[in-house]
């Protein structure tokens, strides 16, 4: 009785104190331990607030920082509301001792940049809502301390670009929202690191293609929303999604559909093409687990052409929404009532032919369009694709923002090709024959971003071909006739962000080749013939992320070229004939370099210091398909999440004894096996037991095995992880 009474007595004690601590403006419920701050005109984040408060509403105050260490006073947080307080900065260790944090809203702040230890200290957390931000930029390791994270929402941001391995960290997120940025381009791995991942949300972005390469990394969604993007056609084998099952690419710019589109999605259950440009679709092959399709909304011509698809729907016994726009006899149809008798080509029953300005200026007041285009004035798209031209139309609404001019035959690009296309964002000139781009071609396209102009037939550019577009940001002039890069060209593209030219004929780059290029984040040279670098030649790219080489001519790593680039992260050098590494070759980039990718160049020896420097900071290492036995100790990368060792014929020795004990450390899957000796030729190097002769293996082993007076943590040595599944 005197036990209970006393802790009676504690208990009130504390709630009084509780009580006296309460922030002025707030009101504080200590008996379940909440305290509401809204909309209290705060400046600072209170420092009175109680310390066993486990939900925190500080909504509608006016914090701009949230300075480090602003909560250690509250460590039993659980819930943390941070929304329209005018956030701009988090800064390194805002949420620093909040290790049982499961909800944070920072939703309609005006945050800008994510850095690496912004996040620190929240272990705990489950659901993370940055909704309603600005946020441009993501430092790589943002997202490092959030393993417990499942639900991350970034939508209504300003992303224009996820940079690879962007989300590592989240190993069990469950859903990323990323919906109404202006996302263009993503990482072929910017999803790598979301074993976990069930659904993804894409909708209302930018995106100009289905990003195949990005997706296919996520073995587990099972829900992809990618409507509201301007997608204009879905190619064979667009979506390698093993486990998904809803697709949703809604209210897009989707003209045509591949028959093997979904081959390599098998369990595609259902999938949504309402409000898109479809007069019909093909018999889906490999989609057998398809049981509704949505098509209203769709101008669907249901002619004989169509027939296949309406076969392969009554086969299958997949649901249909749709109704026929044409021909005027089955105007208003449903699909699924239609029989094939009806569905009859002739010729007063063929695809109508485009209007033409006149007469598309009377049926819609201001709305115009070329003879034999297309013009979407809900979606401001303009297409004249494969339609046999050998000028470039003109005539397009003013209002056009992407325009497709894909497979035609224009040869030439004359100046001032696109008259009045002011608000242009992305020029689609892929696969036209073009030998020459004219100076001032692009002369008033003053915002254009994106330009393609890949598979054409250029060697050569003038140093005024980009004048008049300076917003600039993504050029892609892959699969032409370039023999050297376009000395000059850059110089009018203070904007330049990323530039392919990939699968050239380049042999060298020289100085001065890319003068101007000083916001150059990603280049991308690989498939040419590149044999030399300079050492000046990529030093007016100071800001350059991601380097690819692979498949050129280089006989050694360019270690000269890569002084003066203190942001790459990404460096790609697989099948270069480099057969030698000699010592300090990646020195220069040691303290940036996070994915480093050596595979497939018959490499037969690394000599010992060749890793100098690198350390902590190497996320992926690549070195599978080389002829070297052994390799140098690479104990220092202590950050690795892919490590490929496969087909390497390592020589399994006590020499190699440090990569064994090291490899069984990892938590990674590395595939390493032994080329030799002969009783050992094939075997995992962690299974090969020719380690077991070697001085110190025994008195390892028994120390490895030796019971511990204390109670022994089952994780294994290296940071914490399960036992190696290498």
């Amino acid at each position: 009785m005197r036990l209970s009474w006393g802790l009676f007595l504690l208990m009130v004690a504390l709630g009084e104190t509780a009580a006296a601590r309460c922030p002025t403006p707030c009101v504080c419920d200590n008996l379940r331990g909440h305290v509401l701050c809204l909309n209290r005109s705060l400046m600072a984040i209170p420092t009175t607030i109680p310390q066993l408060t486990k939900k925190l509403d500080l909504r509608g105050n006016s914090f701009t920082v949230i300075p480090a260490g602003a909560f250690l006073g509250t460590p039993y947080l659980t819930h943390l509301d941070l929304q329209r307080c005018k956030v701009e900065k988090l800064e390194e260790g805002a949420f620093r001792g909040l290790g049982r944090l499961v909800h944070l809203n920072l939703a309609s702040n005006d945050i800008a940049v994510l850095y690496q230890e912004s996040l620190d200290g929240l272990s705990s957390l489950q659901q993370l809502i940055l909704e309603g931000n600005r946020i441009e930029e993501i430092q790589p390791g943002a997202f490092g301390h959030l393993g417990s994270l499942t639900v991350l929402d970034l939508r209504t941001n300003a992303l224009v670009y996820l940079p690879d391995m962007v989300f590592q960290g989240l190993a069990v997120l469950r859903w990323l929202r990323l919906s109404h940025n202006t996302l263009h381009v993503l990482g072929s791995e910017a999803f790598a690191a979301l074993p976990m991942l069930r659904r993804l949300s894409l909708d209302h972005n930018e995106l100009q293609a289905l990003p195949g390469e990005a997706l296919a990394r996520l073995d587990g969604v099972t829900r992809l929303d990618m409507g509201h993007n301007p997608i204009t056609c879905l190619a064979e084998e667009a979506l390698a999604m093993a486990s998904l099952k809803h697709l949703f690419l809604d209210h897009a710019a989707l003209q045509d559909v591949a028959a093997e589109a979904f081959t390599r999605s098998p369990r595609l259950h259902t999938l949504d093409l309402h409000a898109n440009q479809l007069q019909g679709l093909p018999a889906l092959a490999g989609a057998g687990a398809l049981v509704r399709v949505n098509l209203a909304s769709n101008p669907l011509l249901c002619s004989c052409l169509l027939r296949p698809f309406h076969d392969w729907l009554v086969r299958e016994r997949v649901q249909v929404e749709g109704t026929c726009a044409a021909p005027a006899a089955l105007r208003g149809q449903p699909l699924d009532s239609l029989s094939p008798p009806k569905m009859r080509c002739g010729h007063h029953e063929l695809p109508p032919t485009p209007a033409t300005p006149s007469e598309q200026l009377r049926a819609g007041g201001s709305r115009q369009c070329p003879h034999g285009c297309s013009c979407s004035p809900d979606s401001h798209h303009g297409s004249c694709e494969n339609r046999g031209l050998q000028e470039i139309p003109q005539g397009f609404p003013r209002d056009t923002r992407l325009l497709d001019l894909r497979r035609n035959t224009f040869g030439v690009v004359p100046p001032s090709a696109f008259p009045g296309l002011k608000e242009l964002v992305s020029l689609h000139l892929q696969s036209c024959s073009i030998r020459a781009l004219h100076p001032g071609a692009l002369q008033g396209l003053e915002s254009l971003v994106y330009l393609y102009l890949t598979d054409n037939r250029l060697s050569t550019l003038a140093a005024t071909a980009f004048e008049g577009a300076p917003q600039l940001a993504y050029l892609n002039l892959d699969r032409n006739a370039f023999t050297s890069l376009p000395t000059g060209a850059f110089q009018l593209l203070p904007n330049l962000i990323s530039l392919h030219l990939q699968h050239n004929a380049i042999g060298e780059l020289a100085e001065g080749d890319l003068a101007g290029a000083g916001g150059l984040r990603w280049l991308y040279l690989a498939g040419n013939a590149i044999k030399h670098i300079s050492p000046t030649a990529l030093a007016p790219t100071a800001m350059l992320e991601k380097l690819h080489l692979e498949g050129n001519q280089l006989a050694e790593v360019p270690t000269a070229a890569l002084q003066g680039l203190p942001a790459l992260s990404e460096l790609k050098l697989s099948c270069n004939p480099i057969k030698r590494m000699r010592d300090r070759v990646f020195l220069p980039v040691a303290s940036s370099l996070q994915h480093l990718y050596l595979d497939n160049m018959g490499l037969q020896q690394i000599s010992p210091g060749a890793f100098t420097g690198l350390g902590p900071k190497i996320r992926s290492l690549y070195l599978e398909g080389n002829k070297m036995s052994s390799i140098p100790s690479m104990s220092n990368f202590t950050g690795l999440e892919i490590l490929n060792l496969r087909d390497v014929p390592f020589h399994c020795d006590c020499q190699l004894l440090p990569l064994r004990r090291w490899i069984d450390k990892l938590n990674l899957r590395v595939g390493a096996t032994c080329g030799s000796p002969t009783e050992a030729r094939g075997l995992k190097v962690k299974l090969a037991t020719t380690f077991q002769t070697c001085p110190g293996w025994r008195d390892k082993t028994k120390a490895a095995s030796k019971p511990s007076k204390k109670k022994r943590s089952r994780k294994s040595p290296a940071r914490g992880f399960k036992k190696s599944r290498a």
